[in-house]
C-alpha cells in the first residue's frame, strides 16, 4: 500500500485546524504520515498541536515567510510517496475518502478529482477538465486541496516558488504539465471539502493574482500567450456572429449553417 503524506499548513486558525486534524485522524485508512507547519500561531494553535503530538508524525510551530514557505517546509519533510495539502480548515467528505483514493494513484504524476467548495456557507462542486489545455490552465488549475501530486516530481521540478504571494502553486503545475510534460489523471468524484475563504478568495487581492499570473506567463510562455490572444479574438468574433439578427436569419432561411 502507498505510503501518503497529508500536509497541513496553518497560522492563527485554531478552530480550523482542529477541524482538519480531526479528518485526517479519523480516516479508515491509516498508512499516512501527517506532517503540520504552523507560522507561529498566537491562538493556542500551537499548544493544541503540543497536545496532539502523539498522533502528528511532524509538526513545527515558528515564523516562516509565507504560504509557500510553508508549503516547501512541508515538502521538505514529506517521505510518501504522494503528497497531499489539506490546508487549515479544509477536510476530507468523509472517513473513508483516503481508502478509495488510493485506487487512483498508480503510478501518474499527478492526479487530480472535483471538490466540494464552500463560500459564503454554500456548497458547491466544482468538477475540474478531464482533459487540461493550456487554454484552461491559463486562468485555472485544480486547487492543492483535489490534487495528488508524487514527491518524486518536487524532486524534479523543485518547490514553489517563494518569491510568488498568491499564484506559486498555479505556477508550479502549469510548468510541471508544459515544461516537463509530468503524467496526469483526472478522477470523477470527490473527496474532499475546500472553504473559499482564503488569500487567493478575497477581493483585494484579485488584480495581485493577475499581475503574477502574467508575469509567469510571459516569462515562461510568450510564444504560446500570442497564439493564445488569437484564439481569445476569434471567439470574441463568433460570439459576436451568433448574436447577429441577419446571421440568424440565414441560418432559419436554410442559407447558412448553424455554427
Amino acid at each position: 500500500m502507498l505510503k501518503l503524506s497529508i500536509i497541513t499548513i496553518n497560522y492563527n486558525n485554531l478552530s480550523g485546524l482542529t477541524k482538519t486534524v480531526a479528518s485526517v485522524l479519523n480516516q479508515s485508512r491509516k498508512a499516512f504520515e501527517f506532517i503540520v507547519i504552523d507560522g507561529g500561531s498566537t491562538d493556542g494553535s500551537k499548544e493544541y498541536l503540543e497536545s496532539s503530538k502523539e498522533k502528528i508524525n511532524y509538526w513545527v510551530s515558528e515564523p516562516d515567510n509565507g504560504i509557500y514557505n510553508a508549503m516547501n517546509k512541508g515538502i521538505a519533510k514529506a517521505s510518501g510517496e504522494y503528497l497531499f495539502f489539506l490546508n487549515s480548515g479544509d477536510h476530507f467528505i468523509d472517513e473513508n475518502s483516503l481508502e478509495k483514493v488510493q485506487f487512483h494513484l498508480n503510478q501518474i504524476d499527478v492526479v487530480y478529482f472535483n471538490v466540494n467548495v464552500v463560500k459564503n456557507g454554500v456548497s458547491n462542486i466544482l468538477e475540474n477538465p478531464k482533459e487540461i489545455s493550456f487554454e484552461y490552465i491559463h486562468n485555472n488549475l485544480p486547487c492543492h486541496q483535489c490534487t495528488f501530486i508524487r514527491k518524486t516530481v518536487f524532486d524534479k521540478i523543485g518547490c514553489y516558488d517563494e518569491n510568488l504571494k498568491i499564484v506559486a502553486d498555479w505556477k508550479w503545475l502549469i510548468i510541471a504539465l508544459l515544461k516537463h510534460n509530468v503524467s496526469y489523471q483526472y478522477v470523477n468524484d470527490v473527496f474532499s471539502t475546500f472553504y473559499n475563504d482564503g488569500v487567493s478568495s478575497l477581493e483585494e487581492n484579485q488584480q495581485l493574482i493577475q499581475e503574477e499570473r502574467q508575469q509567469v506567463l510571459n516569462t515562461e510562455f510568450p510564444i504560446l500567450m500570442n497564439d493564445l490572444k488569437t484564439i481569445y479574438t476569434l471567439k470574441r468574433v463568433l460570439r459576436n456572429l451568433r448574436k447577429s439578427k441577419k446571421i440568424n436569419l440565414l441560418i432559419k432561411l436554410g442559407l447558412l449553417d448553424k455554427f
